[in-house]
């Protein structure tokens, strides 16, 4: 069969989530996935399920899909946990500013709880001493992506979908798109590719940011939250070349992963051992049982991005049944439910549950 009505190209999380969605409201779904599904930024990312709350446009996709999410809840391949999110106020200045994040938090209908140091340190007694408070967001969450990307896809073959694994979709073409093999799908096309957006869609103007993450041994209890610095959005939406923040999260297993750096540009895989020290270095200072721990392995991802920080979810400009679900950072886990539920309304002309203004493709056109 050749003629679709979805071919998603990329199984990541994200692709993964729509090609599901799509073949559960009875579309002919094709996947075309040239390396492992849920591979690429997917298998390198922490897995986090947070809602970042600086722009309201991203804070009104996170809060959508987090509620998406609570569905994957009780399932045994998502490895969801519901750790919780401590965002950690070192100075004063970052305690002054909780009200205001509780209160734009709140305004999305998130609920999230005021710290103070002596109930910072009853949840988490290993922080570093002298923090000044912090934020508890208790109903947040992790689950390990790559796995869950993998279950979306065998769910939506379950479900009818074709799907065309070790094949690279190489051009578009009048209504479809052509695999390296010569093979010509005929259909709409959703490309979400990630970092490699470029290849299909060179129109659209796309960066990449690399990150590195260590996982450690198991040492359960030792951290209890997923627990973020309060300047990890600064370092998210910053335009430094090279920025580091506190950022580590316990897993179901008992293992650790430490975060997050962010380099501009950057596409090698190697490891850069400096910029894994200086992210090491902003870890241990927050938490300094870290240091005792044995670090297993450590890696690097490449983040798609957008030069407005916010990801293109919907039809693209000047292509006749094209579309595009791609840029979203280091909230693509998150964010990933809900993007595939705008674009499917977007797709079958139903209106969206938010407003899909802020991540239309247009404006990376304009």
């Amino acid at each position: 069969m050749s003629g679709f009505d979805l071919i998603v190209v990329g199984a990541g999380i994200v692709g993964a989530s729509c090609a599901d969605l799509a073949a559960g409201h009875g579309l002919r779904v094709a996947i075309v996935e040239a390396g492992t599904v849920g591979g690429g930024a997917t298998a390198a990312s922490m897995g986090h399920l947070v809602a970042l709350d600086e722009d309201p446009a991203e804070l009104a996709l996170s809060r959508y899909s987090l509620r998406l999410w609570d569905a994957f809840e009780t399932l045994p391949e998502a490895e969801f946990d519901r750790c919780g999110t401590l965002w950690v106020a070192a100075t004063e200045s970052e305690l002054c500013a909780i009200p205001a994040k509780i209160a734009r938090l709140a305004a999305a209908g998130i609920v999230a709880e005021p710290l103070d140091a002596w109930d910072l340190y009853a949840l988490e007694p290993q922080l570093a001493p002298g923090l000044a408070g912090g934020v508890l967001v208790e109903r947040e969450a992790v689950v390990y992506p790559p796995r869950i990307a993998r279950w979306l896809v065998e769910r939506s073959t379950g479900a009818g979908a074709a799907l065309f694994h070790g094949r690279r979709a190489v051009r578009l073409v009048a209504g479809g798109v052509q695999l390296d093999d010569g093979t010509v799908l005929r259909g709409p096309v959703l490309v979400a590719t990630g970092c490699d957006v470029s290849t299909l869609l060179p129109e659209l103007p796309s960066e990449v940011r690399r990150g590195h993450l260590v996982v450690t041994d198991r040492h359960p209890g030792l951290v209890r939250h997923q627990i973020l610095e309060f300047g990890y959005a600064e370092s998210a939406h910053g335009s430094a070349a090279c920025s580091v923040a506190f950022n580590v999260q316990p897993r179901p297993t008992g293992q650790l992963l430490i975060g997050s750096s962010r380099e501009r540009g950057r596409r090698e895989r190697e490891v850069d051992p400096a910029v894994l020290a200086r992210m090491l270095r902003r870890a241990f200072a927050y938490l300094p049982a870290l240091r005792g721990l044995q670090a297993i392995r450590a890696w690097t991802g490449l983040r798609p991005c957008t030069p407005d920080g916010r990801p293109c979810i919907g039809a693209v400009p000047g292509r006749s049944q094209v579309w595009v679900a791609t840029g979203h950072e280091g909230l693509g886990v998150t964010t990933a439910t809900g993007s595939a539920h705008l674009l499917l309304d977007l797709l079958l002309g139903r209106t969206p549950a938010i407003d899909p203004g802020p991540y239309d493709p247009a404006r990376m056109l304009a």
